[in-house]
């Protein structure tokens, strides 16, 4: 396992969950209006407020997070291998629904948009092509 490979990108993906999760969990209707920020508004373009919707998404993300720590910390293969496939199987359909769904952005934030996106998808591959063994060839 390359430590110095694995550990800046579970800081990223905990950094990200953490802040996304804490926003969206506890300022639902302030994370619909200004997510990202920046006079951006990425949630709310793309259908109507759902309270129940967003907690749960904070939560999602804060339950990440949370995974993302304990590998962090402990840099365990299987805790590591864990957080990376969890964020895979989060991010990947979430990449996928906003592809398809683009007509709701203008071109700054599509590209941001999907930058964002693929950068959490791009991270936990990197996390697990680092940590997972390699064949050795004889």
């Amino acid at each position: 396992m390359t430590e110095r490979v694995i550990r800046p990108m579970l800081v990223a993906l905990a950094v990200v969950g953490v802040v996304t999760g804490l926003w969206a969990a506890f300022a639902p209707r302030g994370f619909y209006d200004d997510f990202p920020g920046g006079g951006r508004s990425w949630v709310s373009a793309d259908g109507p407020y759902n309270e129940h919707l967003v907690r749960d998404f904070g939560a999602l993300n804060l339950a990440l997070a949370a995974v993302t720590i304990v590998a962090l910390v402990t840099l365990a293969r299987p805790a590591v291998v864990a957080a990376a496939l969890a964020w895979l199987v989060f991010g990947v359909p979430h990449l996928v629904y906003h592809a398809r769904h683009l007509d709701v952005y203008d071109t700054g934030d599509k590209v941001g948009t999907m930058a964002a996106l693929a950068l959490g998808v791009a991270l936990p591959l990197v996390v697990l092509v680092a940590v997972l063994p390699r064949r050795r060839t004889t």
